[in-house]
């Protein structure tokens, strides 16, 4: 049995939507009959009614969500509107950051937002690129400074390297882990092995400055580091972005800086050497995917399919199957006209929902209305027994109803208010789903490789060659009737007001 989706609801709601009668209890009672809806369990409820939304990223409730984010507690995180999960933008783009980063869900209902659907995730692109954007504008202002300071000699920030510390802002030698950077070179010299040097030091019991034990991998950055030689290197990386690779910078940006050396040129120079001659011997190209179906081709005896390197087919190494790489490509692209609905299933379906969502935002609005006319009446019948107009009996006998009404009414909206949350974001995902499948099939003979491979990663799971025909299993998105008939037992039986 497919595991449930775990969510979280996030409730902070400000003082204009309580002055509107949208208590935390209505926002949360419409967020857990969404997350019913799309067949999620709500395994926590996070509480910042009364906290500001200027910034929010420090409180503990925040803190809590987001460990249960880190820890899979929660996959998902539903909210009334982007404002209640933070007014501030630069903590918005943090909090879309972190759930895309493990993987977990966004899903706004005002703005019709669910980020486990294709037409939410656009949302996720668009926030990366603002906050590409605002890391590219911040960098640039850092990298402009970088070169200047670099050449006037003064610090960048960061550790300074293995066998220094920093001295009235220089790189002076380390008392105590310069003898140790030394002997590296010494050791990698008589052993010409990283490892070993690595084993020998840490047998020695010596450590790295974070007090971990020495691995090859350390060995090899210190030994290509040219500080060690006296020649301190700044400005010559830069960071591909959070939890990312480090690439070099083009070498007309590094800065050099002479410091007091550990080890003398020609010892570095030697060791260097080594590298560089063992680096070429194991260095190979990486290998790219140069077939288009390549992992997901078998043969109906179970074998995996492959092209060899002299031959345009598929091949069965073990029952010599065999299929050409292009009659396979135009069966494949045939597959795609019925990988999604008809277009006039697709019409009709879309037709279909947008009727619901107006008769549920109908709806909705004559509840609302009920709802403030139930109140009138409430606040006449409360002036009358103030004014002495009607006895307790009869102010009872009037107001009991009236108030039952009220709680029928406030119960009744948060449900119809997630079930247009549920009709319009599904409406919006499937729209953009359909569209985008009308033009896959016609562009196909235009898609680069890149484009076409990346296509049969995200839809394929397995293609079958048998003797005579071939299967192709495709990862279906559920049929409009499925769909519809979800939302029909969704909408069921409570709709109606009264």
């Amino acid at each position: 049995m497919e595991k449930k989706k775990s969510v979280g609801i996030w409730i902070r709601v400000s003082t204009e939507d309580q002055a509107k009668g949208e208590s935390p209890e209505h926002h949360e009672k419409r967020a857990k009959l969404y997350a019913e809806a799309k067949g999620w369990e709500v395994k926590e409820v996070y509480r910042l009614e009364a906290v500001s939304g200027k910034s929010v990223m420090g409180h503990p409730e925040t803190q809590r969500m987001l460990e249960d984010v880190r820890t899979s507690r929660i996959s998902g995180l539903i909210f009334s509107k982007l404002a209640r999960l933070a007014r501030n933008t630069k903590e918005l783009l943090e909090f879309a950051e972190i759930f895309q980063e493990y993987g977990a869900d966004l899903i706004s209902l005002q703005e019709s937002i669910d980020t486990s659907t294709p037409a939410g995730r656009l949302f996720y692109t668009l926030i990366a690129a603002m906050a590409q954007w605002e890391r590219e504008e911040i960098a640039e202002r850092v990298a402009a400074s970088v070169p200047i300071r670099a050449k006037l000699g003064k610090p960048l920030g960061g550790q300074a390297p293995f066998g220094y510390r920093w001295e009235n802002k220089k790189l002076v030698p380390d008392p105590k882990e310069a003898p140790v950077r030394k002997l590296i070179y010494e050791l990698f010299l008589e052993h010409q092995r990283k490892k070993t040097v690595a084993r020998i030091l840490n047998e020695m019991g010596y450590r790295t400055r974070n007090g971990s034990k020495f691995s090859d991998t350390t060995i090899r950055r210190l030994l290509r580091d040219p500080t060690a030689k006296g020649l301190h290197r700044a400005n010559y990386t830069k960071s591909l972005g959070t939890n990312k690779k480090w690439i070099l910078k083009p070498k007309e940006d590094w800065v050099f800086q002479k410091v007091e050396p550990i080890v003398s040129e020609e010892l570095w120079n030697r060791c260097n050497a080594i590298l560089d001659e063992q680096e070429k011997k194991n260095k190979r190209p990486a290998r790219k995917t140069a077939h288009l179906f390549s992992g997901v081709v078998f043969c109906h005896c179970g074998n995996k399919m492959y092209v060899p390197s002299n031959s345009p087919k598929y091949v069965c190494q073990k029952c010599r199957n065999k299929i050409g790489e292009k009659d396979l490509e135009e069966i494949f692209k045939e597959e795609l006209k019925n990988y999604f609905l008809s277009p006039t299933e697709i019409e009709n379906y879309l037709k279909q929902t947008d009727k619901a969502i107006k008769e549920k935002e109908e709806l909705l609005s004559s509840l609302r209305r009920e709802t403030r006319k139930v109140q009138q009446e409430m606040d006449k019948v409360y002036k009358l027994y103030i004014q002495e107009k009607i006895s307790s009996d009869g102010f009872g006998t009037r107001y009991r109803p009236l108030e039952e009404r009220l709680k029928q009414l406030e119960d009744k909206i948060p449900e119809v208010q997630a079930e247009i949350d549920f009709l319009k974001i599904q409406y919006l995902s499937s729209d953009q789903i359909f569209n985008q499948a009308r033009d896959l099939y016609s562009q196909w003979d235009e898609l680069t490789f890149e484009e076409k491979r990346k296509i049969v990663e995200s839809v394929t799971e397995k293609i079958i060659i048998g003797k005579e025909d071939v299967t192709i299993h495709l990862c279906y998105l559920p049929s409009s009737e499925t769909v519809a008939t979800r939302q029909h037992n969704f909408m069921g039986s409570s709709l109606q007001p009264g």
